[in-house]
This record gives structure tokens, C-alpha cells and sequence, in this order.
């Protein structure tokens, strides 16, 4: 038993003593060369699609060379850098801290739009998608703040290179947000909770007029207020959905 012991001991002494060297390995992994070669090589790293070796290079030079001349094309190049690793949390920090000490820079834009692109990416579940699973009642909470940073970028920079983008963007985002409310009023009608699935669907008709939910939801209301003895009010969805579905 004591032999035993001792064996994981040294295991474990051994494994302690390996991860201590690669993560001195990692830290050390940035060669001390000027900005210049640094940046370089990071140009080339992100154009070959070597992303974490890029970060890496990047954020060496974020840290000795913070008030540099590449100071500001650095944190841009970061952005995209963790975007692109799907490391979203980093992503967004770092635009934050952007947006926050450059407010006026002519690359702003960018940011904000890169914003929205890594809210929206938040927003999606790789396996669910892999799977061909639609799960629209999943919290859209990335998305309204994909939308809203989207939203902010067309208001302040109408004319950015990433409007027309940022555009199409919003109107995916929009049907993704009708889909999730469209899910709760669904929800509430198959718990017989009626007048909450009618306000849900009354919410997205208003909302989300431009939809493929719109349909649906006129449905909704028109079951719902039917069912609970809403004659007057379930005649007028009726009658909208008529107007506006006639093979409905």
C-alpha cells in the first residue's frame, strides 16, 4: 500500500512539474523581438488562420507595447482574433475596452459591429445546429443584444462599410426573436393558460408584423380569446387573419 503510495506521488510530482513547464513554455512562447517583427508575424498567423498563435502574439504586444503605434490596430486585430476561436467572453471585453478608451477612432465602427457579430454567435448552439434542432425557445438574450448592438451601429454610422451587412443581420436576428415569442405564446396555449397566450401572440403580431410568425400568432389569438368567451376580440383576428391568410 505504501509502495503504492508512493507511486502516485511521483505521479503526481510529475505532472505538477509538467504543467509548471508549459505554462512556463507558454509565457515564454513570445519571443522578445520589436513591434514590428511581432506584428508581422501575427498578420501572418491570422491571414493562415492560426488564430491562437495570433492572440498570443497579440496580446504580448497588448502588454509591453500598450501606448505603441500599433497599439490601436493590436486590440482591433484581438477582437477578431478571439471571434474567431469562439471565444466570445474575450471577444467582448476587449471590444468594450475599445469602444470605451476610443470612442472617437475611425474604427469604431468595427467594433460595435464586431459587437454584434459576437453576440450573435453567442446566441447560436453549434451542436443544435449540427443536429438540425430548432430550438426557438432557447433564451434570446444574445440576440436582442445582438440586435440592439446592430440597432446602435446603423443609428451612430449610417454610412459604415458594415451597415448593409449589419442590416441583414437584424432582419435574421428579428425572425429568430419572433420564433422564441411565437414558442411561449405556443407554450402558454398547450398549458391552457389562454389569456397569456393571447397577449404573447398579440405581442408578436405588433412586434413582428414582417414574419413568417404572423400567421401563427393570429391563430393563437383567435383560439384563445374563442376560448375564452371573447367573441368580439377573437372575430377580429379572425378576420385580420383572414384578410391577410385566406388558405388559412
Amino acid at each position: 500500500m505504501a509502495k503504492q503510495r508512493s507511486v502516485w506521488l511521483a505521479l503526481t510530482l510529475t505532472l505538477a512539474l509538467a504543467a509548471t513547464g508549459c505554462s512556463s513554455t507558454k509565457k515564454d512562447a513570445v519571443p522578445d523581438e520589436p513591434p514590428e517583427v511581432l506584428y508581422q508575424e501575427a498578420q501572418e498567423r491570422l491571414q493562415a488562420g492560426n488564430f491562437i498563435r495570433a492572440a498570443e502574439l497579440l496580446e504580448a504586444m497588448d502588454a509591453r507595447y500598450p501606448f505603441g503605434a500599433y497599439s490601436n490596430q493590436v486590440q482591433l486585430d484581438l477582437i477578431y482574433a478571439y471571434y474567431k476561436q469562439d471565444d466570445t467572453a474575450r471577444a467582448l471585453a476587449n471590444i468594450d475596452r475599445f469602444i470605451r478608451l476610443n470612442p472617437n477612432h475611425p474604427s469604431v465602427d468595427y467594433a460595435q459591429y464586431m459587437r454584434g457579430l459576437t453576440n450573435m454567435a453567442t446566441d447560436h448552439n453549434f451542436f443544435q445546429e449540427l443536429l438540425n434542432i430548432d430550438r426557438a425557445d432557447r433564451d434570446p438574450a444574445y440576440a436582442r443584444q445582438a440586435f440592439a448592438d446592430f440597432r446602435q451601429l446603423l443609428r451612430q454610422h449610417p454610412d459604415s462599410a458594415y451597415a448593409a451587412d449589419a442590416r441583414a443581420r437584424m432582419i435574421s436576428l428579428k425572425n429568430r426573436l419572433a420564433r422564441y415569442d411565437l414558442a411561449v405564446a405556443q407554450f402558454y396555449m398547450k398549458r391552457g393558460a389562454w389569456l397569456a397566450a393571447a397577449n404573447r401572440a398579440k405581442f408578436v403580431v405588433q412586434s413582428y408584423p414582417d414574419t413568417d410568425t404572423m400567421q401563427p400568432a393570429l391563430e393563437i389569438m383567435a383560439e384563445s380569446y374563442g376560448t375564452l368567451g371573447l367573441t368580439e376580440m377573437a372575430n377580429n383576428a379572425k378576420a385580420v387573419l383572414r384578410a391577410n391568410f385566406p388558405n388559412s
